[in-house]
Formats: C-alpha cells, structure tokens, sequence
C-alpha cells in the first residue's frame, strides 16, 4: 500500500485499516516502517480533527479528588483552609500561583490545566 497524507474521514479510516494488517510488523522491516509513518499520521489527523479540549480546572479537580477518594479536608492540607477549598470548588474563589503549584503536587494535574480560564 502506498501511504499518503490522511486529508479526509475515508483516508483516516483507510489508515486504521491498514495499521489493523501491519500491527505486529517486525521490526526493522518493510512493514515495521510503514507502521510507524502510518501511526504518525493517524495521530496528526486526529489532533488536527478530533482534538479534545482541555478539561475545567474546577472540575479536574473534584474528578481527580473523586479518583483519590479525597475529601475537601484532605485538599485544604494542600492549598489552605477548607472553606477556601469550598469556595474554590464552588467558583467563588480563584486559584492562585502558589495553589496551582500546590495543586500540581497534591493531585498531579498538569499545570496547563490548572491555569485556564474558568
């Protein structure tokens, strides 16, 4: 198969076939090459076409507290007091710098999430 720029739904889906056929390429063969160009370009086509936004910051929070089993007690020995935990979680407050570092720390949620607008 000749690999071409994926440019359309029916190429991106052509690719997925192809790279379904080739997924246990061994390496540095023929194939094994064509595998990762194809990969390659199914990943720019689907950051270019289904690109996923980045998530609330409030609500990355309270889902990364519901996956550390966390209460707002447990946060406020991160960031402060729990009723500024509360005012944060409720939009009432605004992170900071130093919340956001401490956010990033604590629960391990990137700091490009952490700082968007919200």
């Amino acid at each position: 198969m000749q690999t071409k720029i994926i440019k359309t739904e029916k190429d991106y889906q052509d690719a997925l076939a192809r790279l379904e056929e080739i997924f246990d390429a061994k390496k540095n063969s023929k194939n094994a090459d064509e595998l990762e160009l194809i990969t390659f370009l199914i990943e720019k086509y689907e950051n270019e076409q289904h690109a996923i936004e980045l998530p609330d910051p409030i609500e990355a929070i309270k889902f990364r507290m519901e996956q550390l089993g966390y209460k707002q007690k447990d946060l406020a020995m991160a960031i402060g007091l729990k009723s500024r935990v509360s005012e944060i979680l409720n939009r009432k407050r605004k992170l900071t710098i130093d919340m956001i570092r401490k956010l990033n720390a604590t629960l391990g949620i990137p700091t490009d999430v952490l700082i968007k607008d919200y």
